[in-house]
């Protein structure tokens, strides 16, 4: 198995996180912007910072794999936080990102997500990698799409403050028995299964 702590793209530096990073994820996770498709999961702690860098120490040390730390050039400000981290109440990899606003439209998401498949396909590839996204979200559809992941569930987003929000669930492969008890174990009956 690879060493996924740090990665180097053909545009981007993907490192695990490190304290100085935490100040930018805030800065990414607090701006209204990011969060215009779920405005109420917009982060407003600042404390959330320092918890999303020991959280990806945490994983990397438990599990190989966890979210990056994004840069567009050596050295310089974190642009985004992305790749696959294993949750601790689901068997599947969870791929995210989500970058900021000043390099949205540049493909960051897709590049990284690539990575982010490769290195969960390696670390643990019978763990499927699952993508959890709002419907009315386009772009993060179309990343999920363009990473060829496959819409396998459709249903009502449970604690979401607009009643009328619909969750997508996207997957690397075909659901088995084991993830569709656990799916809906996590609010994501069968009832929901697209197929």
């Amino acid at each position: 198995m690879r060493d996924w702590r740090h990665v180097r793209t053909e545009r981007l530096w993907l490192d695990e996180p490190v304290d100085g990073d935490a100040d930018d994820l805030f800065a990414i996770h607090h701006d209204p912007a990011s969060w215009v498709h779920f405005p109420s999961g917009r982060v407003t702690d600042p404390a959330a910072g320092p918890v999303m860098v020991s959280a990806s120490r945490r994983r990397f040390e438990r599990d190989g794999l966890a979210y990056w730390s994004v840069r567009d050039e050596a050295g310089g400000p974190v642009v985004g936080r992305g790749g696959c981290m294993g949750p601790d109440d689901g068997p599947w990899w969870n791929l995210y990102y989500r970058l900021d606003q000043r390099v949205v439209g540049r493909g960051y998401a897709t590049e990284m997500g690539a990575v982010a498949l490769e290195a969960a396909h390696d670390v643990e590839p019978g763990r499927p990698v699952l993508a959890y996204l709002l419907e009315h979200n386009v772009g993060s559809r179309r990343t999920a799409e363009r990473l060829g992941l496959r819409l396998v569930w459709r249903g009502p987003d449970a604690g979401n403050d607009d009643p009328a929000a619909v969750r997508l669930v996207y997957l690397d492969r075909e659901p088995d028995d084991a993830l569709v008890t656990a799916m809906a174990d996590r609010g994501m009956p069968a009832t929901g299964l697209v197929g």
